[in-house]
């Protein structure tokens, strides 16, 4: 795709992000990776070995030359522990491009905006270039987007769940109030739910169990690519109107 999506002054031409958790294991991952043709991967910092020589290492099998490597706070339940999280990914790796979720409760795993909220203002005033993951509430992603964050990321349906888009009006809504990329984060389940996102105007999806917990990761990770690719196009296209009634495809006038 000719378009570039850019994010915190950086440039792209997928508008795919995968992630790094639930695969057999690095290789597998590494493959997944280059099949979806992502540039950006991101890293659960609390759940991926970064940084201990005696195991298996991400760097090992996909190269943060060739990829962003953006770290996250998965499993962060307060806006401390995220900030905490997201402050040793850099001195680790030196990253400052990241992403900020805040965790509620573990049924749902849907964001705390609250806390989502005061860590993302601590984290900007940092120097960090903080992508959120965030509700679907065109409010809050407003707020997010008012303070600085230079990626708004509402979630399609709970995390994992693989249920697809299911509040498109938000979504929408989201999508034409924002200046800056909004990039579906979660719930996407096969590559219908990826095209759908796209449809509704979303600059880039972001997912890691639809791919990852595939029977065929890397096929599936090449299905993503293509559906993502064909959702933007659809979306540049500007689809037909619906309508109530038939309307033939041929003109009735001339008829023999």
């Amino acid at each position: 795709m000719s378009e570039i999506l850019e994010i915190a002054g950086r440039s792209y031409t997928s508008r795919l992000i995968i992630g790094t958790g639930k695969y057999k294991d690095y290789e597998q991952n590494a493959r997944a990776l280059e099949a979806s043709g992502a540039e950006i991967v991101t890293v659960a910092v609390r759940r991926v070995n970064l940084t201990d020589r005696s195991q298996p290492m991400l760097v090992d099998f996909i190269d943060p030359g060739k990829y962003t490597f953006l770290p996250n706070t998965a499993g962060c339940f307060t806006g401390e522990d995220a900030i905490r999280t997201l402050r040793l990914a850099r001195e680790a790796g030196g990253w400052d491009l990241v992403k900020l979720e805040v965790l509620g409760d573990q049924k749902t795993l849907y964001p705390n905006m609250v806390e989502t909220l005061k860590a993302a203002r601590l984290l900007l005033d940092d120097g960090f270039d903080v992508m959120v993951y965030c509700s679907d509430d065109p409010i809050m992603a407003q707020e997010l987007e008012d303070m600085g964050c230079c990626a708004i990321m509402p979630l399609a349906a709970p995390i994992g769940s693989g249920l697809g888009v299911q509040n498109p009006v938000n979504i929408r809504l989201i999508v034409e109030q924002s200046k800056v990329p909004v990039l579906v984060d979660a719930g996407v389940g096969t590559a219908s739910d990826a095209a759908v996102a796209m449809e509704l105007g979303c600059d880039g999806v972001l997912m890691n169990t639809a791919i990852a917990e595939a029977k065929d990761p890397i096929r599936m990770a090449r299905a993503m690519k293509l559906a993502v690719e064909a959702g933007r196009d659809a979306y540049l296209a500007g689809r037909m109107p619906k309508k109530k009634y038939a309307d033939p495809s041929s003109p009735l006038s001339g008829l023999i």
